[in-house]
């Protein structure tokens, strides 16, 4: 009953509610990630991910990397392309509130399992090929308990747990842990790592 319509509508109206309030922070943010990336072709990070019963979606996130390239125009790596104000951003969760407009199109929950490239569907089992039996979210149980720390077949484990126990109050204390998780930025990058490290079907 909660995750097939109540769910949905609260998602929706929360959702629109936010950004209309957070218009205007948003566009400082922009602002500010223009500024200090320079040579940033844009603002926003668009990437195919898979979502509900593994169908593939545009995410759309702040852009927290400059576009900075080698002498051949291979793209540097992470750790040498996240400036000081994308790091900000990044540790504070703000890149992932432009995806409020993924979730009024439907194409993610705001708590749900992290949705990923949707390279990765080549290596899931049939078990962590579950994650995607509830919409992707803007945070989920993974998220909040360990977040990058953790490894990726850890993650997976977390979000078929949550699959299968999903309700109102789980999403509530989610919510709750994220604040917390983000107030003292835990887990923001795996750690030795910029970012994370990609899955390969074995880490």
């Amino acid at each position: 009953m909660y995750v097939s319509f109540v769910k949905r509508g609260m998602d929706f109206v929360i959702a629109l509610i936010a950004l209309c309030v957070l218009i205007p922070f948003l566009c400082i943010i922009a602002i500010l990630l223009l500024i200090a990336h320079q040579n940033l072709h844009g603002i926003f990070f668009v990437q195919t991910r898979s979502g509900y019963r593994g169908k593939l979606f545009k995410i759309l996130k702040f852009k927290t990397m400059s576009d900075r390239t080698d002498e051949s125009g291979v793209l540097l790596p992470d750790a040498d392309r996240l400036t000081p104000v994308g790091r900000i951003v990044r540790e504070l969760s703000i890149d992932e509130l432009p995806q409020l407009v993924n979730v009024l199109k439907g194409d993610m929950a705001l708590i749900g399992p992290r949705p990923l490239p949707a390279k990765y569907l080549a290596f899931y089992t049939s078990e962590q090929a579950r994650r995607h039996e509830v919409r992707p979210g803007i945070v989920g149980w993974a998220g909040v308990n360990g977040r990058n720390n953790n490894t990726w077949l850890k993650k997976f484990e977390m979000d078929v747990w949550y699959v299968d126990h999903v309700s109102f109050m789980l999403d509530l204390k989610i919510f709750f842990l994220a604040i917390k998780t983000i107030i003292c930025r835990d887990g923001v990058s795996k750690e030795g790592e910029a970012t994370t490290v990609p899955f390969d079907g074995t880490n």
